[in-house]
């Protein structure tokens, strides 16, 4: 099978259940950035060391392919009777591991600059990227049906991204710069 097909060079992409949309269709943009923030987790994983967060990261990839083809397949494909739909207990775990890692930490009491470890500013960056996938479920949600799950995954996952980030740099050692606001002169 050849990676390439020809079939999106006039700006299309085919859906799971064979439609074919337009590539900056809210679907689209939705799913896309799902698997940007599956490989921003990838990344993080690449530099990490620690077996438990890869483990637990590992998991939530396999997870965000499932969301992917969630969000690729309309809801009128019959297609969507073959598909591992998320559901509460997959936010059940996410709000578990948040739990229990955020046990680990010193309470947060000002804002953090993303970076330290470079597993924890990868974590960093697929948070930013799984909120950012939250805002197109949510614009793609205004147009067509949408497993409301979808959502409320997105948003934990993206709060657990954060609290892993911090326990990659506390388990390493690596402290946090906290955010301080700066005060400019009016001239500059």
């Amino acid at each position: 099978m050849k990676v390439y097909t020809r079939t999106g060079d006039d700006g299309t992409t085919g859906l799971y259940g064979g439609s074919r949309t337009s590539k900056d269709a809210p679907r689209v943009a939705a799913y896309g950035s799902v698997d940007e923030a599956n490989a921003a987790i990838g990344l993080a994983r690449a530099s990490l060391v620690d077996a438990d967060i890869d483990r637990m990261l590992a998991s939530i990839q396999r997870t965000l392919f499932d969301v992917g083809a969630d969000l690729a397949t309309p809801s009128d494909a019959p297609q969507r009777g073959r598909l591992a739909l998320i559901d509460d207990e997959d936010v059940a775990t996410l709000e578990g591991a948040i739990d229990r890692f955020d046990g680990e930490l010193e309470p947060l009491r000002q804002f953090i600059i993303p970076g330290g470890h470079a597993a924890s500013a990868a974590l960093h960056l697929a948070r930013a990227v799984v909120r950012r996938a939250e805002r197109e479920v949510v614009a793609l949600a205004h147009e067509e049906d949408v497993n409301e799950t979808v959502g409320r995954y997105l948003n934990r996952l993206s709060d657990l991204l954060f609290v892993l980030a911090r326990s990659v740099n506390a388990r390493n050692g690596v402290s946090e710069t906290r955010w301080r606001v700066q005060r400019r002169a009016p001239d500059e």
